[in-house]
């Protein structure tokens, strides 16, 4: 990845600046999103997080530039900092100064303890029983308000970690009485309030959009619709006609797993809601949540659908990388059963269910595609225990992720693709992303009863349908495509099916979305292929699922 400057060379249709709250190299849909858009002839600057001890960095994505930026935590979230005297009095101030005067206490402890050594030195050395006792005795006040102050210290870091349990408890009526104060009495606006670390996100992104002067910003996920709403109206009142793209990934509702607190997802919806009028128009990843959104923010149109499909073609670049083979990685042959599951995993995702199957599956095997490059998550290992547990350890592979346009070859040599995620709210709405990289594989699916994705099987026929959470439906469901497996791949024989699933088709949407927006801009004729060498190793990126 080399460093590049923030303009292109060739011409372009207009400079588009897209926002997104994470590194990009995780992120597929962001990726392609990016490539396409520049491939389309617009200019495009991919603006996302950094992590790393550096202050920026940049490479390109295809003709696009990437810029990763570093977002200071300023404003920290009410919970970090509320004393709350009334709950807690005796609790230290939230931050690190019980740990300190601990740090203090121990440290004068070590020297009355260096005392007492010396004292005893002494004494074995030929000093007098009398001045060890006079020693001794002049250390024991010292050594009796350590020991207390010690208690007390303790004590009251103990009630810091209640308070913040406490603060942390969705059930608490204090804080449910505060969070209906704010609610009321600022409406949308109490975001400010119930988590004003969202203002990390405007401070940090707010002076690179505006330096980059865009034409168009197209706002990833929630938090970047915020920050996009307010560089647009910045632009607009200096006369600048900025148009904003909002491209809802979830349901904001609907989000579950984040921070427990209660005041968390009541903030991100009043955050969503002050600012999605400002969009001049909604891409999201499914008809249902395009029905939905509009409902939910009384939208002036549907907003375009532009599904989170793999690629049909690759670039040289991509195709230059060899696919693993999943087999070999497996140590199994050719006819072993192999079911294959492709992405994250936390508890909502029922991966467990695909374990708990194989002790009643003598001969079947399964793959997690699913380590990332930062290695194994907690519950990867609880995964482990259980398979273990079972005894069909050995048949368990935890594997990691490739590059996201290989995920559909490198699962195709699979038997059974598996989507066992439970009922969610926003489960329930999108056609997610290893749905259709296991149909570009032309995998027999079984996935799990949530409404979008049922619908989609069932339609189709490509696969087998079971209720979430039931071990004895799944693997009912597992056997049929096993007796069958070509019954269920001709699926995707049907004309248009394949070819309505791919990325291409949904860059043409988005391409029509920005058209719209920014008239009187023709396509530009594509760029001259690059010559020379490929390096398979430019434009390399770990996917999220």
């Amino acid at each position: 990845m080399e460093p590049v400057p923030s303009t292109v060379a060739r011409p372009t249709r207009g400079r588009v600046v897209m926002l997104v709250d994470n590194g990009v190299d995780g992120d597929s849909r962001v990726q392609k999103a990016a490539r396409s858009a520049a491939e389309a002839g617009w200019e495009v600057i991919l603006v996302g997080i950094l992590k790393g001890p550096a202050t920026e960095e940049t490479w390109r994505i295809g003709d696009a530039e990437v810029r990763l930026i570093r977002v200071p935590r300023r404003i920290p979230h009410p919970v970090t900092y509320r004393r709350a005297l009334l709950r807690r009095p005796l609790a230290y101030r939230p931050g690190p100064d019980g740990k300190r005067r601990m740090n203090k206490l121990r440290a004068w402890r070590d020297d009355l303890n260096f005392r007492l050594s010396e004292i005893k030195v002494a004494r074995e050395a030929g000093g007098s029983r009398g001045a060890e006792l006079a020693g001794k005795a002049r250390l024991a006040a010292p050594y009796f308000v350590n020991r207390a102050l010690f208690q007390w210290v303790k004590f009251r870091s103990q009630e810091l970690s209640r308070l913040q349990d406490r603060q942390q408890d969705p059930d608490s009526t204090l804080d449910r009485l505060a969070l209906k104060f704010w609610q009321t009495t600022k409406g949308d606006r109490a975001w400010r309030k119930l988590d004003p670390e969202l203002w990390d996100f405007e401070l940090a992104f707010a002076p690179v959009v505006d330096e980059l002067e865009p034409d168009l910003i197209h706002a990833h996920d929630f938090r970047m619709l915020g920050v996009g709403a307010r560089a647009a109206l910045r632009a607009r009142a200096g006369a600048r006609d900025v148009k904003l793209v909002w491209d809802a990934h979830e349901f904001v509702p609907g989000i579950i797993g984040r921070p427990k607190n209660l005041r968390w997802l009541p903030a991100q919806i009043a955050y969503v809601r002050e600012h999605a009028p400002y969009a001049d128009a909604v891409m999201t990843v499914s008809s249902t949540l395009a029905d939905l959104l509009r409902e939910t923010h009384g939208l002036a149109e549907q907003p375009a659908v532009v599904l989170n499909a793999p690629p049909g073609t690759l670039t040289a670049e991509q195709r230059a990388l060899p696919v693993p083979d999943i087999r070999a990685l497996c140590g199994i042959g050719p006819t072993t059963p192999l079911l294959v599951y492709c992405g994250g995993i936390n508890p909502s995702r029922g991966v467990d269910i695909m374990i708990r199957g194989l002790t009643r599956m003598p001969d079947a095997h399964v793959a997690l595609v699913s380590v990332h490059p930062n290695g194994k998550v907690p519950i990867m290992e609880e995964l482990e225990e259980l398979a273990a547990e079972l005894g069909v350890a050995d048949r368990v592979h935890l594997l990691p992720y490739v590059p996201h346009w290989q995920v559909s070859s490198f699962v195709s040599p699979a038997d059974v693709g598996v989507i066992p995620i439970h009922h969610k709210p926003n489960h329930e709405l999108a056609l997610i992303t290893k749905f259709f990289e296991y149909a570009h594989g032309r995998l027999p699916m079984v996935v799990s009863d949530v409404k979008t994705m049922a619908e989609a099987t069932r339609a189709t026929g490509q696969g087998e349908v079971f209720t979430a959470e039931d071990l004895d439906d799944y693997l009912r469901a597992v056997r049929a495509v096993l007796a069958d497996p070509q019954r269920y791949r001709a699926a995707y024989d049907q004309p248009g099916v394949l070819d309505r699933w791919t990325w291409e088709a949904q860059a043409r949407v988005m391409d029509e979305v920005y058209s719209r927006l920014l008239p009187g801009r023709p396509p530009l004729p594509p760029a001259e292929p690059a010559t020379g060498p490929v390096d398979p190793a430019d434009d390399l990126v770990a996917p999220r699922r």
